[in-house]
């Protein structure tokens, strides 16, 4: 990392969810000069005590920042973040960078790119990797995408959060189409370990069997260790990523399947078992919780 290039860059940070609030507490951690804005001020309580700035508007969090990074749960907050009047399109510097962390969909990130264009700036879309934890420790995998010369001048904030940034071309969708990717097979997994769980507890097996017999052998990998965890224990109030948001990155991800013709049963597949967990009230569950509605399919609930 540049520590002379990580000191002159000014962040703007907008959306302090979880994944936000732990970013930019990273951020803050390493020196950064960070303004920040949430439509819920009090959020920004603990930031403003660590030293950030706390802004009034998105106008006012773009002001002399010639960074801003939006982390915003769905492509209807970033459209009206970014395009709504007094939004970042309009109160963003020339030559200045939007890094949008968030996950959004294909269509939302070419839109943006656009605009973004047309304001002369520059669009680096980074959605990240992990969950709010790994962001505090700067474990974070960030996948970015756009011009090569914006995702260098980035790499100083990617450094501080992030293990391994992956570089995913210069087209801004190009990093959407790799998150949305990511999460439809890590949803699969979880889906998938549901049934499996569910099949030995109808023959009378402990599932911490089960999952002994996953994480020491083929399976031994994050992914099935944290979720399966999650599933043995049935710890599903311990949130990292809601159901509700799992089912928006699904139908993401089914939406950017139907306009290049790609046929995706298996997120078909996912949708069904996350809509099923919201219709029986797990939404602001973790997404975990499609183990739950197995379970229920198995009568076993």
């Amino acid at each position: 990392m540049n520590a002379a290039m990580e000191h002159r860059m000014k962040i703007g940070f907008i959306g302090l969810g979880r994944m936000g609030t732990a970013i930019a507490g990273r951020l803050l951690r390493h020196g950064f000069d960070l303004a920040v804005y949430n439509r819920t001020p009090e959020k920004a309580a603990d930031l403003a005590k660590a030293g950030a700035r706390v802004a009034t508007s998105i106008a006012d969090v773009c002001g002399g920042r010639n960074v801003v990074i939006t982390m915003l749960a769905d492509d209807a907050a970033i459209d009206a973040v970014v395009l709504g009047q007094g939004g970042v399109r309009d109160s963003l510097a020339a030559g200045a960078i939007h890094i949008a962390m968030g996950t959004h969909g294909v269509d939302a990130i070419r839109a943006l790119d656009a605009a973004h264009r047309q304001g002369g700036q520059q669009l680096v879309a980074a959605p990240v990797l992990g969950r709010p934890d790994a962001a505090e420790a700067g474990q974070l995998g960030i996948v970015a995408a756009g011009p090569a010369e914006a995702v260098a001048a980035c790499q100083p904030v990617f450094d501080v959060i992030g293990k391994r940034t992956f570089k995913a071309g210069d087209g801004a969708a190009g990093a959407a189409a790799i998150k949305l990717s990511n999460n439809f097979l890590l949803g699969c997994c979880i889906e998938a370990m549901g049934e499996a769980f569910s099949l030995v507890r109808k023959y009378g097996v402990a599932p911490e069997v089960l999952y002994d017999v996953l994480t020491e052998g083929l399976f031994a990998a994050p992914a099935y260790k944290v979720y399966g965890r999650l599933i043995v224990d049935e710890a599903y109030d311990k949130v990292g990523f809601a159901t509700l948001l799992g089912l928006k990155d699904i139908n993401l991800v089914l939406a950017a399947g139907q306009a290049e013709r790609v046929p995706l049963p298996s997120a078909s597949n996912l949708r069904d078992r996350l809509l099923g967990a919201i219709a029986h009230g797990d939404g602001d569950k973790d997404w975990a919780v499609v183990a739950r509605e197995q379970a229920r399919a198995s009568g076993l609930e």
